[in-house]
C-alpha cells in the first residue's frame, strides 16, 4: 500500500498517515470477502514483478524506483483480473489517504468529523 501512495513534494504519503491503525479497524468493521480481496489483491501485487518488470523477485525486494515502475504497469496491466485485484489494494489504502487531515488541507477541505461508532457490520 505504501508504494500505491507515496511521499511527494506536494503531498504525504500513505506511510505518514496511520495506516497501521487504519487496516486495524478496516478489518474488524469490513466483511470477510472484502478482507480476502485485500489480501489476495496484496499477494498478487508482490508475486507479479516478474510479468511487469521482468525481475524474479517479490515487490517488496525491489529497489524503490523498480517497485514504483512495477505499481505504474501492475495498475494498467492488461490483465483484467490482476489490475482489478491490485485496485482493490490501493481503493482501500485510499480510503485512509483521503481521509487523512493533512491530505485533505492540501485540497482545501476541513478535516473529517470524529467516526460516531455507529457502524455496525450485519
Amino acid at each position: 500500500m505504501l508504494t500505491l501512495y507515496p511521499r511527494t513534494a506536494a503531498f504525504p504519503g500513505l506511510a505518514d498517515t496511520g495506516i497501521d491503525d487504519f487496516l486495524v479497524r478496516f478489518r474488524r468493521e469490513s466483511g470477510f470477502l472484502i478482507w480476502l480481496g485485500v489480501l489476495g489483491g496484496t499477494l498478487l501485487f508482490h508475486l507479479t514483478p516478474l510479468l511487469t518488470v521482468f525481475v524474479p523477485l517479490p515487490a517488496f525486494a525491489l529497489p524503490a524506483a523498480l517497485r514504483e515502475k512495477h505499481a505504474s504497469r501492475v495498475l494498467s496491466s492488461r490483465i483484467y483480473l490482476l489490475r482489478q485485484a491490485v485496485f482493490i489494494v490501493k481503493m482501500v489504502a485510499g480510503l485512509c489517504w483521503g481521509a487523512d487531515p493533512a491530505v485533505r488541507a492540501k485540497f482545501g477541505l476541513p478535516p473529517m468529523p470524529a467516526d460516531p461508532g455507529t457502524w455496525r457490520q450485519s
